[in-house]
């Protein structure tokens, strides 16, 4: 029996108003067996839909699962970027606290200084913006971790 490694991705996706009311997402731990954590999620007044989505699983399952997607009219947009802090530059300020929506940033309470959890960014880049050092910082992935 082959050992078959969990793959781990954040995406973005585009519902159109005729699926943001259906259980697709739902369907991927059921058809796909992936798990799924919903990192941000909003539904406009037209009944468009844009998640922010991580989900986990065999790699070919997830595969499948954003075919599944696609053949559901939800447009796939992989995260290209990513965030990265530079340790020595930041003053723990604490100022990207209020603007993550995501918890990927934190204060520790004993030490006083901040915590950046990576596998919790969703790049948003709103940190970036606002750090007065610029020891928050994108870093475009390479091309050919695309998920599509």
């Amino acid at each position: 029996m082959t050992e078959n490694k969990n793959f781990n991705k954040i995406v973005h996706l585009s519902f159109p108003p005729t699926v943001s009311g259906r259980p697709v997402i739902c369907n991927l731990g059921k058809l796909y067996d992936l798990s799924f954590n919903i990192l941000k999620a909003d539904i406009n007044p037209r009944h468009e839909g844009n998640m922010t989505l991580e989900i986990t699983g065999p790699e070919e399952e997830f595969h499948k699962g954003i075919n599944y997607l696609k053949e559901n009219r939800i447009k796939i947009i992989p995260v290209t970027q990513k965030i990265s802090r530079d340790e020595e530059s930041c003053m723990h300020c604490g100022m990207c606290l209020a603007m993550c929506p995501t918890g990927a940033l934190s204060l520790d309470m004993q030490s006083r200084k901040v915590l950046f959890e990576l596998e919790k960014c969703t790049a948003c880049g709103l940190c970036t913006k606002i750090c007065p050092v610029r020891a928050m910082e994108i870093d475009p992935q390479e091309k050919e971790n695309r998920t599509t």
